[in-house]
């Protein structure tokens, strides 16, 4: 079988495909205006995300709960890592309100790992569900979570809650498990999806990032295993280094690799796959509660 290490990958120095046009447009402008306005936390505008023109355009926004700090240590991460501040109760509320404010259609919600809590945060997490619904009743739901430590009566309060879409990201292959996500496990982030998908949520999902030394086998045996656990939708991205600190970029994937897997992806069953150099997680989330 092809490697990763063909013609079909580039070597280091970014190539004129990750160049991203500046967003513009009625809607963009607007939220943007309201995002200043109001001091929203965005995801969109904190990561500064390629995709966001297109995504607010589309009425699609992702938030963080539970903070800026990270518990965990990943080498991918560009979120800073220490003790994280007290949690913020009102937070659900304020998150909602942000949602109403922006007039979201579909709300993407993540957070940091909150390891340091009995609960690791997701009582906070069933609140924000839980607020978010009461104030924006027409807006539907994606929740990227964390793996919780794989602990079910935890993952229980998502799943009580029922988004629409529920997503945990494996990040990358078995192999590189250990160095880019070092706190976290394969076997373990594929047993929260299984789970998840068992206790009935109607769409799991999960993504994957290119370029940490990966080859195609190993990234086509990880899309297997998510659908062994039965998730319905994957995404797959470039990695891109957040700074000189965390893990350097191997290989920039071409446009072609990407299409590839995306047909791959279809072919093993997934009912979305969402597969290009500049795919994140959130990237066309809006489509993927159908």
């Amino acid at each position: 079988m092809e490697t990763a290490t063909t013609s079909n990958i580039l070597p280091v120095g970014k190539p004129k495909w990750l160049k991203v046009k500046l967003p513009i447009g009625e809607k963009y402008t607007e939220l943007r205006g309201l995002v200043d306005k109001y001091k929203l936390n965005t995801i969109c505008t904190s990561g500064s995300c390629p995709n966001m023109g297109e995504c607010w355009g589309e009425g699609t926004a992702t938030f963080m709960i539970l903070g800026n700090i990270c518990t965990r240590s990943c080498g991918f991460c560009g979120v800073k890592t220490g003790r994280p501040e007290d949690v913020e109760w009102d937070e659900p509320e304020k998150v909602a309100r942000s949602i109403k404010i922006m007039k979201i259609k579909h709300a993407v919600i993540t957070s940091v790992d909150r390891d340091d809590l009995k609960d690791m945060g997701s009582i906070i997490w069933a609140e924000t569900v839980k607020a978010i619904r009461r104030m924006n009743p027409e807006t539907t739901l994606e929740t990227l979570i964390p793996d919780f430590q794989g602990v079910e009566r935890i993952i229980d309060r998502i799943v009580e809650v029922s988004p629409e879409v529920v997503s945990h990201n494996m990040e990358t292959v078995r192999r590189l498990t250990r160095e880019v996500r070092i706190q976290a496990k394969y076997d373990r982030s594929l047993a929260v999806l299984k789970y998840l998908k068992e206790k009935g949520i109607r769409r799991t999902k999960s993504g994957i990032m290119l370029g940490l030394g990966e080859t195609e086998e190993e990234v086509i045996q990880t899309m297997k295993d998510l659908r062994e656990a039965n998730v319905d939708i994957v995404t797959i991205g470039q990695y891109l280094q957040p700074s000189k600190k965390h893990l350097p970029v191997k290989e920039y994937i071409t446009p072609e690799q990407f299409a590839k897997y995306e047909q791959i992806g279809k072919e093993l069953g997934f009912r979305h796959v969402e597969s290009g150099a500049l795919v994140r997680s959130s990237y066309h989330a809006q489509k993927h509660i159908l």
